[in-house]
């Protein structure tokens, strides 16, 4: 326990205004205990007067209740972003078209990858073997047809290409000296592959950071996992204002591909790609002011998004029926009578018709979902790493005073907001 928190409290208290929020407590304190609060806070208003003892100097302080109820505010201070090298949209299309073996899916499949609005997407697996020799790292060798590896063999190359992931994003956020030591915590969000000691020990040596930095892992929450961490990192800045977080959102879609002759799974792996988001958190007012999160689920939805662990890798279901329950629920919310306030959306581009649904059920204009749209266009759908996409490119534009609202969409069916303002 540090010295601020170890005063009593005075004998008399004067009541100088009976509201409540500008009563005014009469507070002696020892000296020594005064100058880590102030130090520590700096939310001491001090009185004029001073009174001092031979055994024991004391101040008078006057504290406001206004004061004492302030919390600290945390901001996405900046963000970072990578992809592996390998643009596999344009090869995937192909190859599931001939994996489908009746013509007609076919056909379906093809004319739904057109309109689908993604032009690329990447993966660290390599479409084309360039190099001429066999690879595991080969698309077409990893995924041959009749003999698609089994979740062990998918974790194996998750450790192994993770990290490399990791630390080319972490390298785009380019920390200072400053902002590298005064790291306090660490936190992870990753859906797509796990081992221990797991991402966020690789993070620590990577970065040389001190041992004792406290880690979290927020897994298996699927594409609203990064809205959570950013909650969890605003409780933290909150509780202790020196706090620095470091947040990075990892996942590596790709490597969960199914062999299957079902259209709707089909699908749902022409919008998954693989990409990586780095962020710092602090009370440093710089980027984003994180000011309230809400999670709402829609009712008798809990089957329409799954993600479960199988025998050949995560197997993932994604109800058709996501887009109309999702545009219902939003346009029956609270948020259709605010979006009035909101300038700036940052919306999880989780397919098109996902991003029509949110249009169309908060009733937002055309361009309301730009830089959804154009994350969706480039990158494709990166699970918990894409809404940071989302925020990298409008905290590009984004003018002070602006306010904002960032939403993500996962199993429950839950829609994870978050509210901000440009700073």
């Amino acid at each position: 326990m540090n010295k601020s928190s170890s005063y009593s409290l005075p004998a008399k208290c004067y009541q100088k205004d009976r509201d409540l929020v500008s009563k005014q407590v009469t507070v002696v304190f020892r000296i020594w205990s005064l100058f880590s609060q102030v130090a520590d806070h700096r939310r001491i208003v001090a009185s004029s007067w001073f009174s001092f003892s031979r055994a024991d100097a004391t101040l008078i302080f006057t504290i406001r209740a206004k004061d004492l109820l302030h919390m600290t505010t945390a901001f996405l201070n900046r963000i970072a972003t990578a992809v592996p090298k390998y643009d596999v949209h344009d090869t995937f299309v192909v190859f599931a078209e001939k994996m489908l073996t009746d013509p007609r899916l076919s056909t379906i499949f093809r004319r739904m990858a057109s309109r689908a609005d993604i032009v690329h997407r990447y993966s660290f697996l390599d479409p084309r073997n360039d190099s001429g020799q066999i690879s595991s790292h080969y698309a077409h060798e990893f995924y041959r047809t009749g003999n698609f590896p089994n979740t062990a063999r998918r974790m194996e190359m998750f450790e192994q290409n993770a990290p490399r992931l990791m630390k080319k994003v972490v390298n785009q956020l380019a920390l200072s000296e400053d902002e590298r030591s005064g790291i306090t915590h660490v936190l992870v969000t990753c859906c797509t592959g796990f081992y221990a000691p797991g991402l966020d020990f690789e993070i620590v040596d990577h970065l040389g950071l001190s041992a004792d930095v406290e880690r979290t892992m927020v897994g298996f929450m699927g594409c609203y996992a990064a809205i959570n961490a950013l909650k969890l990192a605003r409780h933290i800045v909150r509780s202790d204002p020196k706090a620095g977080v470091l947040m990075v959102n990892l996942e590596l879609c790709t490597l969960h591909f199914q062999e299957t002759q079902e259209l709707d799974q089909m699908l749902s792996f022409l919008i998954f790609a693989d990409g990586a988001a780095a962020s710092l958190i602090s009370a440093r007012e710089q980027g984003f002011a994180l000011d309230s999160f809400k999670a709402v689920t829609v009712p008798e939805t809990k089957g329409l998004i799954t993600w479960k662990i199988g025998d050949l890798g995560f197997d993932m279901f994604l109800s058709g029926k996501v887009p109309l329950d999702l545009s219902r629920s939003l346009h029956g919310g609270e948020l259709k009578d605010e979006r009035d306030g909101i300038d700036l959306w940052a919306v999880h581009p989780g397919g098109r018709s996902i991003l029509d649904a949110v249009e169309r059920g908060l009733e937002l204009p055309a361009d309301a979902l730009a830089a959804s749209r154009e994350v969706l266009s480039a990158f494709g759908n990166m699970s918990s790493a894409t809404v940071m996409f989302v925020l990298q490119r409008i905290m590009q534009h984004a003018r002070p005073g602006q306010r904002g609202c960032a939403m993500a969409f996962g199993p429950g069916l839950t829609a994870e907001t978050m509210r901000f303002h440009a700073v």
